[in-house]
């Protein structure tokens, strides 16, 4: 009886009030996201966890003695199960996982045995070790006498093994299980508030608003109270009634109440998507914009409100520069870990690009334009450039001034008897005063504070009136911060006048800025925004106005595309590829639009171009250059494209006219991009036209420097090829499979394969629950797997146990030593591709 008493209300006590403690902070940090279906269990934020270190170590403390000091007490197998949670909140995983087993195997308490294993299942999905937990699921499944309290924690838990399966359905059974279990109030509130979310996006609005009618019972948060209104009110009305008034009304009055003041951006941000049902874009837009303005508390609701400006940008209005500001901004306010901002990362970049070039073209337009006036002219532009920013900086300061009076009414009596903020006296109103430091700019420019400010040169009086004693007088804060608004984003003339082009030399820099720029934006509009029209302007553009562009072949092969897709004269540009540029890759292709392309056809052209090679080497230039253009045709646009090109000009080196040569290696150098290529190239056309002279260039000398090119060139391709990227990752964390592969007739006779590795698995890996199978990979290979290995590390492990010691009559040494691992991603995509071999070459790199 002591025992028993001073470890359950002594130790036991103080360490699971701790637990409590430290699970209510967890809760308490974590703000929840209610645009979002909520998650099942809060999220366990590792610098919460950091911060209640000293709960941690007290929970290890007390339930280490209560085990040490009371071993006969009936509340061991309790404070085993403490220290397994305090393991688990520390991320010690393969500890808190011991002694979760440790107490399933070893307790006689059923409750404590069902709860340390339900623990042991939420932490295999949070590692996402799904086949230990499905292991864990179905032992339970097939146990008696489980206790109210711990059916609920495990059809919570099994909604959290859905929610992370992404299966819906199977979380909403679960959580409708969980509600049968549970007599906690907020529990229940917020299991209903989930379940109303889920139903709502299923579009099962009869559903989704009983549920938030549940979710509001309870005396639940008042934000989640508030959000159960709102979105019950969605599901109830604006999808159902006719009387949209009635549903703006409810909009505004929840605008209106003092108690919604934190989330009155929730409710602009609501109504803006009802408006954007209705299809009042122009509303929708300014209700969002004012939803960005208001002061919220959750900075993820801005994230949501300008993620919603920035695709009414692009889908409706299709502005790519308003787009970017508004991802820019979306972004700022969305965590590292959230979805919406991986999603806007992975776009971002071709937003970005879109800008620079856009701006590019602007500002590069612009000034050439004003570099062809007069000096008189340049002048008048900035004159009245300036002035239009100074209007601009006088009704902001309105507009503030107007907001500031009209937000105080006691402000504005005051002004109204002579005292306040109001108009009646100079220094009183901020405009006035700010209208005449601008009328002040206008006529005498930027003045110091002096004695004799009006002279246009001080003499001797002026500066002699201060003694060397005195110090300068320095402005208040409020006269720089009102130096500052007002002059700060103003440039004077002279700067405006020294950013307009002089030289030729600087107007040329300019136009090939402006040359590169109309070309990847029309290739960013076509590739990327897939807006083909838009495309189409700025190339036709980039041909018209710099026809020796060296962009314009490649411009012409995406006008061919663009006029193909919109269904024009796409032949007018096959015919310009033709006659401008016939040996141009991008003329194969649309002489022959169906050619291969992808990853079979790089392979293809690889071995075509070493054939080349060879036969180039062998003297055979004919045969060299007929295996060369057949290639370009049949696999115009690979990896390979490049170098078959120079290998061609390489040919014509030896059998065509000198100015054909020169001409062709000066046209490759311009629109080359591979740094490699260029260089050997260059090196090429200065053995012909350089340091060395042609008679020089024909000797054995530089035929040895032109091999050396090659056998470089050569060099290069093999890197590629071995560089060509894998369809297949590394995932050393992921579960593994172990893989024997044998051909169909082999398979066929291994009979005794299945049994012998049972043999093998009871001897040397008894505790690890390995399975066993086979199946049909493809016609031409069959596999057996063993699985499955919780990561890379042991399946390494068993790899190297099975090489030593497995032996089967079924296997010979050929197949084991062919045996490889793979993760469960990789096996799948082996699946779909089928090609072993391929697998192979990751594998031996990887392993």
């Amino acid at each position: 009886m002591y025992h028993n008493t001073t470890s359950r209300y002594n130790a036991y006590f103080y360490a699971y009030n701790n637990v409590l403690e430290l699970e209510k902070a967890i809760k308490e940090n974590h703000r929840e996201d209610y645009s979002q279906v909520l998650p099942v269990y809060y999220p366990i934020d590792s610098a919460i966890v950091e911060q209640n270190e000293e709960l941690l170590n007290e929970i290890r403390d007390f339930s280490s003695k209560a085990i040490e000091w009371h071993r006969i007490s009936k509340w061991v197998d309790d404070n085993y199960l403490l220290l397994g949670l305090a393991d688990y909140y520390e991320a010690k995983f393969d500890d808190a996982s011991n002694t979760f087993r440790y107490i399933n195997v070893n307790s006689k308490k059923k409750n404590v045995r069902h709860k340390a294993l339900i623990h042991l299942l939420k932490q295999f999905i949070d590692l996402k070790n799904y086949d230990d937990a499905t292991y864990v699921i179905d032992y339970l499944s097939k146990e008696s006498r489980i206790s109210k309290e711990n059916r609920f924690l495990l059809y919570k838990t099994l909604a959290y093994y859905y929610e992370t399966r992404e299966d819906i359905n199977g979380k909403i059974g679960a959580l409708d299980k969980a509600l049968d279990y549970t007599k906690d109030r907020e529990e229940r509130s917020r299991i209903n508030f989930i379940l109303a979310q889920m139903y709502q996006r299923e579009e099962l609005d009869a559903l989704a608003y009983s549920y938030y009618q549940e979710a509001d019972k309870g005396s639940p948060p008042y934000e989640r109270s508030f959000f159960s209104q709102l979105f019950a009110q969605q599901v109830a009305e604006i999808n159902k009634s006719k009387d949209v008034r009635r549903v703006r009304s409810f909009y505004d009055d929840l605008y209106k109440d003092s108690k919604n003041r934190e989330l009155r951006d929730v409710i602009l941000y609501e109504k803006a998507l009802f408006e954007l049902k209705q299809e009042d874009l122009e509303e929708a837009e300014n209700l969002l914009i004012k939803a960005a303005k208001e002061e919220g508390k959750n900075e993820i609701q801005k994230g949501y409100i300008y993620q919603k400006l920035a695709e009414i940008s692009l889908d409706i209005k299709k502005d790519f520069r308003a787009t970017k500001f508004y991802l820019d901004s979306a972004i700022a306010n969305f965590r590292p870990s959230h979805s919406s901002y991986q999603e806007i990362i992975a776009k971002k970049s071709i937003f970005d690009d879109y800008v620079t070039q856009y701006d590019i073209i602007n500002n590069n337009d612009s000034l050439i334009r004003l570099a062809q006036l007069s000096p008189e002219e340049q002048e008048l532009i900035a004159e009245q450039y300036i002035a239009q920013e100074e209007d601009r900086l006088m009704r902001e300061a309105e507009a503030k001034e107007k907001q500031k009076s009209s937000g105080n009414i006691f402000d504005n009596l005051l002004a109204f008897g002579g005292r306040g903020s109001g108009q009646s006296f100079y220094f009183d109103n901020a405009v006035a005063m700010q209208q005449g430091t601008i009328d002040f700019y206008r006529n005498w420019g930027s003045r110091p504070l002096e004695d004799n400010w009006r002279r246009n040169v001080q003499s001797f009086q002026a500066s002699g009136s201060v003694s060397e004693d005195d110090e300068p007088v320095e402005a208040t804060p409020e006269e720089e911060e009102e130096e500052t608004n007002i002059f700060a984003d103003i440039p004077d003339k002279e700067s405006l006048l020294a950013n307009i082009p002089k030289t030729e030399a600087q107007i040329n820099s300019l136009k090939e800025e402006l040359e590169t720029a109309y070309f990847e934006l029309g290739k960013l509009m076509f590739f990327d925004f897939k807006e083909a029209e838009i495309a189409k302007e700025n190339l036709e553009i980039l041909i018209t106005s710099y026809p020796n562009s060296s962009k314009k072949a490649e411009a012409y092969y995406i006008l061919f595309l663009a006029a193909r897709e919109l269904n024009e004269n796409e032949t007018l540009y096959t015919e310009r590829l033709n006659r401008e540029f016939p040996d141009s890759p991008f003329t194969y292709y649309v002489n022959n639009p169906s050619a291969m392309t992808g990853n079979q056809a790089f392979l293809e052209s690889s071995k075509n171009y070493k054939e080349a090679y060879d036969l180039y080497y062998q003297r055979q230039y004919q045969a060299a250059r007929g295996k060369v253009r057949s290639t370009l045709e049949n696999y115009p646009l690979t990896k390979n494209t490049d170098r078959l090109m120079l290998l061609d000009i390489m040919v014509s080196g030896k059998i065509d006219d000198t100015e054909r040569y020169k001409s062709r290696l000066e046209n490759y150098i311009q629109t080359t991009e591979d740094p490699d290529l260029v260089k050997m190239a260059r090196n090429m056309l200065n053995a012909l036209t350089g340091e060395k002279n042609l008679a020089q260039a024909n000797t054995g000398e530089d035929e040895s420097e032109e091999g050396e090119s090659e056998s470089s060139e050569e060099e290069a391709i093999g890197e590629d090829e071995e560089e060509e990227e894998s369809p297949y990752k590394e995932n050393p964390n992921q579960t593994h499979i172990f893989v024997i592969a044998l051909e169909p007739e082999k398979a066929k006779n291994a009979k005794s394969l299945l049994g012998d590795l049972e043999s093998f698995h009871s001897k040397n890996f008894g505790s690890s629950r390995l399975r066993t199978g086979n199946m049909n990979l493809s016609r031409e290979e069959s596999i057996f797997i063993v699985s499955p290995f919780n990561n890379a590390e042991r399946a390494i492990t068993y790899r190297d146990k099975f090489m030593e010691e497995f032996d089967s009559s079924s296997l010979d040494k050929e197949d084991k030593e062919k045996c490889f691992l793979i993760s469960i991603e990789n096996f799948q995509e082996l699946n779909k591709r089928k090609n072993i071999n391929e697998y192979r070459q990751f594998y031996k790199k990887a392993y």
